[in-house]
């Protein structure tokens, strides 16, 4: 039996990570006590036939539990392996989607929104803390979370789930990747007339970066090393991965690797989600 705990800041994205389990089979619980959470997963044991999969979102709602709370997480890691995920996103960012959707925080009513995600985080920080993967949504769609969600934890394809992005240095780095790879030694097209607006998605911008001879070296390289380093992290068991590539802008360079690895792991049979964080900026 699979449980995952699905935690967060509020506005992050929570509801839209269960809602996607929950669509691919899962059997979800919002808002769940805490206390009451290993009795459940006892009772399910009596129908594990049935229930494969279990996802509970344990948040701030859970505030008046949450002084025993930190005991029962370990304890649900290490009696049944559950795995943690913690959703974040910055404070610009849930500070607009909290304007957006004229949503109170659900807790902090009486401070402004920034104020409450500041208490916020410093409450639940040993949930982060605990959890085995800290997701960064600020720049993911609804539908990119989803598609995320989907590759992660749908049962098509093989072993280790791989998600790969792009990034601008110049908006930092993402805070959920497992490698990063820099990639602003390249050509940048950028400086070329009639590339500048175009992405690493275009054809002339591909073939502006292949012509050069570093790039035909270094991506020999780095394909090598990663169809080396997979299997051995899926042999250790680890179920994904997160590799980002990083140019100055994340528009060029560093869209255009990450293309070129997607092709190249997709045909190799792994399950790939592909992630441009800043191709629009």
């Amino acid at each position: 039996m699979k449980i995952v705990i699905v935690s967060g800041i509020s506005g992050s994205g929570k509801s839209t990570f269960l809602k996607a389990l929950e669509d691919i089979g899962f059997f979800c619980i919002d808002n769940f006590p805490i206390p009451l959470i290993e009795e459940f997963i006892k009772m399910c044991e009596h129908y594990k036939e049935r229930l494969t999969t279990i996802a509970i979102v344990v948040d701030i709602r859970e505030r008046e539990f949450f002084d025993r709370g930190k005991k029962i997480i370990k304890e649900l890691k290490e009696n049944y392996n559950a795995e943690c995920i913690f959703l974040e996103s910055s404070d610009d960012v849930l500070i607009r989607r909290f304007s957006e959707t004229r949503r109170m925080h659900p807790i902090f009513e009486s401070v402004n929104v920034k104020d409450a995600i500041t208490k916020e985080r410093e409450v639940i920080a040993w949930l982060k803390d605990l959890s085995n993967k800290v997701i960064d949504t600020s720049h993911l769609t609804t539908h990119e979370l989803r598609r995320f969600v989907m590759s992660v934890y749908g049962k098509d394809k093989r072993g280790i789930k791989i998600t790969l992005m792009s990034f601008g240095y110049a908006y930092g780095l993402p805070i959920e990747a497992d490698m990063v790879f820099d990639v602003r030694f390249l050509p940048n097209p950028y400086f070329v007339e009639g590339l500048r607006d175009k992405t690493g998605l275009a054809d002339e911008v591909g073939m502006y970066i292949k012509s050069d001879d570093v790039f035909k070296k270094y991506f020999l390289l780095l394909s090598d090393f990663l169809l080396y380093l997979i299997p051995l992290f899926e042999k250790e068991g680890k179920s994904y991965l997160t590799l980002c590539v990083g140019c100055t802008g994340g528009k060029h360079r560093s869209v255009f690797v990450v293309k070129e690895l997607e092709d190249i792991l997709i045909s190799m049979g792994y399950n790939i989600t592909t992630i441009h964080r800043d191709i629009n900026r």
